[in-house]
């Protein structure tokens, strides 16, 4: 099994509540759009980082971190917490980083999608196996 593999595994055994949850309140922003869309960013950025918020989930992602790290054999130098740089809200959904020995591991929460020509934000992945994204980045 690839690395890759082998954290999403971890993540979606340890946390699929948890990312249902994100799922949620990200139906739960579209629901105040007109056509399910929007052109108007800051009309998902800050009403999903609130609805986050309000469902305990926000604060709750750093876990998620923690066992993609650990699935990896690998361990955070420090504790993260629900900020930047260990966790943001995008315009696509939360991001996850951390810091490891010789890379970076990303995991984002694909709630939304960006469409171009014109630029406007729509709902994305309904599942949580198709939403989670999991990358190793050089530093």
């Amino acid at each position: 099994m690839t690395r890759t593999a082998t954290v999403r595994e971890a993540v979606l055994d340890r946390h699929t509540d948890l990312l249902e949850a994100v799922l949620a309140c990200a139906d739960a922003v579209t629901e105040t759009w007109d056509d399910g869309e929007t052109t108007d960013r800051a009309a998902l950025v800050g009403p999903f980082e609130r609805a986050l918020e309000q469902a305990t989930v926000h604060r709750r992602l750093p876990a998620v971190l923690v066992t993609a790290v650990e699935a990896t054999g690998g361990s955070l130098s420090a504790k993260p917490v629900a900020a930047p740089p260990y966790v943001t809200v995008t315009s696509r959904g939360p991001v996850l980083r951390a810091t490891l020995e010789t890379e970076r591991l990303v995991l984002t929460v694909r709630a939304f999608d960006v469409e171009r020509d014109p630029t406007r934000y729509v709902r994305d992945a309904t599942t949580v196996a198709d939403a989670l994204g999991v990358e190793f980045r050089s530093r």
